[in-house]
């Protein structure tokens, strides 16, 4: 396996980051991931426009995303698979113990891990925990994720793939690592970006290709929504069959069902929508 470290492929049972890097110590740092479908990524420069948003919002340079482009290109061809999750990560780089950011400059890592295709359909839980809409680092893609390994391991100890989040008013928030979409009616409904969730870029697609609309949610509307699913880059659009212990049988409904579909034929005709 090849990974893209600071310049070039290295491989990964000799590539070697600083002990001190900010990404490792404070968590400085930022990540995208995007699908690789037979060496080929999804939605790339959505991703990148995120990237250099999140990098903005931490205080880091701009990423090179000529390189970061090259990088991408270099790791997928390495590594030839169907189906693939190509993570990039940009971090703070060598720096002190403490919040201080050093002056030896950024680290660039690209590496790909293969995937399989997601289920149709999952099961999710809520967790009391928050997120916080006003936050620092609301609306970034940080690699400050410790909160989200917690949820997520509650999440599968109650045999969920998933936790969803309110946030500090009790609005309906986002998953660990998805967006959640709730269908009443026969409308699809999903939180605007201002109750502190991530401007996902399956969410925007999905928000553009079904005419989804962005509404303030409470959390109990899971309790009655009539279709729930959830977008991410490697779930694309997922029917949830389960909300804590209220079955959604039938799932995927027929709102979601057409979601699927739409997603499915839309993302396979343009791959850098």
């Amino acid at each position: 396996m090849k990974i893209w470290l600071d310049g070039g492929l290295q491989d990964i049972e000799s590539a070697r980051v600083s002990v001190l890097d900010h990404g490792l110590t404070v968590g400085d740092g930022i990540f995208e991931t995007v699908k690789a479908v037979d060496g080929r990524p999804f939605a790339l420069t959505r991703h990148l426009d995120r990237l250099t948003r999140s990098a903005r919002g931490l205080g880091l340079p701009d990423p090179d995303l000529d390189e970061v482009r090259r990088a991408c290109a270099a790791v997928l061809g390495a590594n030839p698979m169907p189906l693939g999750r190509l993570r990039i990560t940009y971090t703070g780089g060598h720096g002190p113990l403490g919040s201080d950011r050093g002056e030896h400059g950024t680290t660039l890592v690209v590496a790909l891990g293969e995937t399989g295709r997601r289920p149709d359909s999952t099961a999710v839980i809520t967790v009391l925990w928050t997120r916080n809409e006003r936050g620092a680092l609301t609306g970034l893609k940080t690699t400050s994720y410790a909160e989200n390994v917690v949820a997520l391991a509650r999440a599968r100890e109650r045999g969920a793939t998933e936790a969803l989040f309110g946030n500090t008013v009790g609005q309906l928030c986002e998953g660990t690592g998805s967006n959640v979409f709730v269908v009443l009616d026969g409308e699809i409904h999903t939180p605007p970006v201002t109750s502190g969730c991530l401007a996902g870029i399956t969410r925007a697609l999905a928000v553009e290709w079904t005419g989804a609309r962005e509404a303030d949610l409470p959390m109990d509307v899971l309790e009655r929504a009539d279709e729930v699913f959830l977008t991410s880059t490697l779930r694309d659009v997922q029917a949830v069959h389960r909300v804590d212990d209220r079955e959604l049988p039938g799932a995927p409904g027929p709102v979601t069902a057409k979601a699927m579909r739409i997603f499915e034929e839309r993302s396979g005709d343009d791959l850098d929508p």
